[in-house]
């Protein structure tokens, strides 16, 4: 796999995991929603995330838990983009860390890119708007593709698989070749598997187990389970912010199974366990 370059950093995938941080500026989020919303609190936030080791900013202004509403264009950019402009204006370092936007609309994407976003985070696989995949293309920005099934109002009643990691090694290759064939370079082209969107608590735990087939895709794989509700699940907890330890548990599957990023809250505990897990199955 090609390294990344991304404002000056490169990522080279095959040295170490790297860290995605998760900036939700939402009030309905289903970890912290409400904590970050106002344009204060999310700079002290990802300045706080990028001190903690971050390698990159996942910033996001639509929630994507199950059952959340879906907010308008408008109210998307107005909760994205002035964060993503305060971080670039910043004379510290921070102006200088990738920025991701996760959002599945292509005018919010060409609007966070224009203020200074890096990558376009993709949880529907460019699936929900057409426009999406030529966007990227055209601002010549990498973009990861998630595997999801249904609305995040329908996802968790569509969890019937005939075949679960065929049917999202599938779709992958689709969205890869619709990226490619719309302009996308090959090797700017990020996967995520979608543990919590569409899948059961059984099913998020046999991606784990499974995650290196994905690795046949030839491209980067992101895993995000941060928090989720299987691992609350799992340790009968049912307060997202409670779940650091097991959120470990599934970050070092993740980095024995082949994931290259992973996106998580805890930043500061999960770069220990990155550093740890690195050197027993990265060496």
């Amino acid at each position: 796999m090609t390294a990344w370059t991304l404002r000056g950093q490169t990522f080279a995938w095959s040295q170490r995991t790297y860290l995605m941080g998760i900036l939700n500026v939402t009030p309905d989020s289903f970890s912290d929603g409400g904590q970050f919303d106002t344009l204060d609190r999310a700079f002290a936030q990802a300045a706080y995330l990028v001190q903690s080791g971050a390698d990159i900013l996942d910033i996001g202004g639509q929630s994507t838990r199950p059952q959340a509403e879906t907010v308008s264009l408008q109210e998307e950019l107005d909760r994205v983009v002035p964060v993503i402009r305060w971080i670039r204006q910043d004379s510290s370092d921070l102006q200088a860390v990738p920025i991701s936007v996760d959002t599945t609309r292509s005018g919010v994407a060409q609007a966070a890119v224009e203020a200074g976003a890096d990558v376009i985070n993709d949880v529907s696989g460019a699936t929900y708007d057409d426009r999406m995949l030529s966007v990227a293309a055209e601002l010549g920005v990498p973009i990861v593709l998630m595997h999801l099934r249904g609305t995040p109002k329908t996802m968790q009643q569509l969890t019937d698989y005939q075949d679960l990691i065929g049917e999202i090694y599938d779709f992958l290759a689709r969205r890869i070749d619709a990226a490619v064939r719309a302009g996308v370079a090959s090797d700017r082209i990020m996967i995520d598997p979608g543990i919590g969107f569409a899948k059961t608590a059984d099913q998020n735990l046999e991606l784990l187990r499974r995650l290196p087939e994905f690795q046949k895709l030839g491209c980067p794989i992101l895993v995000g389970t941060s928090r989720k509700s299987f691992i609350g699940h799992l340790t009968n907890q049912p307060d997202p912010q409670q779940r650091v330890w097991g959120t470990a548990a599934t970050c070092c599957a993740a980095i024995e199974g082949g994931a290259n990023v992973l996106r998580v809250h805890d930043v500061r505990e999960m770069r220990d366990v990155c550093r740890v897990a690195d050197a027993i199955w990265r060496g």
